[in-house]
């Protein structure tokens, strides 16, 4: 049984140490955290993510998938060790933090001890990777360690599915044998006719934040065409369709709505524009979608205001979602982190429910009073905000939601309802892209 370690047990880390495992190979994830290793050797996941539990539950069971704190350990007799720890952006140029990266590599090739692919599954500027190759070398001159480049294209809330049915794996190497390793691990997808594309380390690294950066862009270019429809009473659901079904187009992340955040849209194309920067080549678009998305985020609250008659002093505001997307307890770069201090501070009150995201979001949004359930949030209420569409925001029963609001008011950032629907039910609606009714 091919024999795997995961340096990092965070989204990333997990969801590939456990799918892979999934496949049949002897997977040991490793991290410094003692205290989520003890949680996850229990079952505990430090994630929502749909299906992780049962996933890995069912594999540690089959004793394919362990977790330790000891390198070591975890690497010892892997033909492959895969590093997946935070590049978090680094303060005040936007760079990715790549401290962790080169520090888990050194540990890695001090501790192996015979051929090894180190592989970087996190996601790294251009070069990262060239860099790794020379400080496990210089670390080891005495063994063959290879170095590959295996970006991630997992989504939040879809993350086990992405991995086990992907659109393509990019495999970054420059010997044969890492290639051959990498597509080994691999074939259980292959067996599928999902392409593999083999390249070299950097074009590896370029392909992973080219993706990221083009779809924040694709959704920033959505929500800058809503802007237009509203000023010109067009429905930018219309206009996403029809340009959306034009095949060189595509209708994914055509969906207006309160600007882009997570774990990585935003510090990727913070990072894709610093590297080019870096290599007097300035990636001009790139810069402008982070621009826009930043001040998109924050001009949200202020539909809210409006939307109250131009004041939220001493009113109350229900806010339905506080992650950034929904099927994730993800709180990174969400909206609501713009929205819900932003009313606040002009002098509402924000009551919040979200079904997996609170327990993150407490410590970020003080003063907001959390309740139990969706209409929990409403009761005597001034106005409605819906941040994040949440499945269950999506079929609310309306004359509840009429009876509970003190005023019938509701700022649809998501654009689950139909405008004539509210209009009929007795609401002023006010939603992206679309005139208000």
């Amino acid at each position: 049984m091919m024999r795997i370690a995961m340096i990092g047990t965070g989204y990333v880390g997990l969801v590939s140490g456990a799918c892979f495992s999934e496949f049949g190979f002897s997977v040991t994830c490793c991290d410094t955290d003692a205290a989520k290793i003890e949680k996850l050797t229990h079952g505990e996941m430090p994630i929502y993510e749909p299906g992780l539990d049962d996933l890995v539950a069912r594999n540690a069971a089959a004793g394919r998938l362990a977790f330790t704190t000891d390198l070591a350990l975890a690497v010892a007799d892997a033909e492959a060790v895969f590093i997946a720890v935070g590049t978090p952006s680094r303060r005040g140029d936007g760079h990715a933090d790549l401290t962790y990266v080169y520090q888990a590599a050194e540990q890695i090739a001090r501790a192996v001890t015979g051929y090894t692919v180190v592989v970087t599954k996190s996601t790294v500027p251009p070069g990262t990777s060239v860099q790794v190759k020379r400080i496990v070398r210089s670390a080891r001159p005495d063994l063959e360690i290879d170095v590959a480049s295996n970006p991630e294209f997992l989504r939040e809330g879809s993350a086990i599915q992405d991995f086990m049915r992907p659109d393509r794996v990019i495999i970054g190497a420059d010997s044969e044998r890492a290639h051959d390793v990498l597509s080994r691990l691999y074939r259980p997808i292959n067996l599928r006719e999902v392409p593999i594309v083999n390249t070299s380390l950097v074009t590896a690294e370029i392909t992973k934040y080219a993706a990221n950066a083009f779809l924040a862009m694709k959704i920033t270019f959505i929500n800058e065409v809503a802007n237009l429809c509203e000023k010109a009473g067009a429905d930018v659901h219309d206009v996403a369709r029809g340009i959306g079904l034009d095949g060189r187009i595509g209708r994914k992340f055509l969906h207006p709505g309160p600007g882009y955040g997570g774990s990585c849209f935003p510090k990727d194309t913070l990072a894709f524009a610093r590297a080019g920067r870096e290599l007097a080549t300035p990636l001009n678009l790139v810069e402008t979608t982070v621009q826009v998305n930043d001040a998109r985020k924050r001009a949200m609250a202020q539909r809210v205001v409006e939307a109250c008659g131009g004041s939220v002093d001493g009113k109350t505001v229900a806010v339905l979602g506080l992650t950034f997307k929904p099927n994730t307890d993800d709180m990174r770069e969400s909206p609501s982190l713009e929205i819900v201090p932003a009313l606040q501070a002009a002098g509402a009150t924000v009551r919040a429910f979200d079904p997996e995201g609170m327990g993150e979001a407490a410590p970020l949004l003080p003063g907001v009073i959390f309740c139990e359930d969706a209409y929990g949030t409403m009761a005597g209420a001034d106005c409605l905000a819906i941040v994040t569409e949440w499945s269950e925001f999506r079929a609310l029963n309306l004359k509840r939601v009429k009876a509970l609001l003190a005023a019938p008011v509701v700022v649809d950032l998501r654009n689950c309802y139909d405008p004539a629907t509210m209009a009929k039910a007795g609401f002023t609606y006010h939603s992206i892209g679309r005139p208000s009714v």
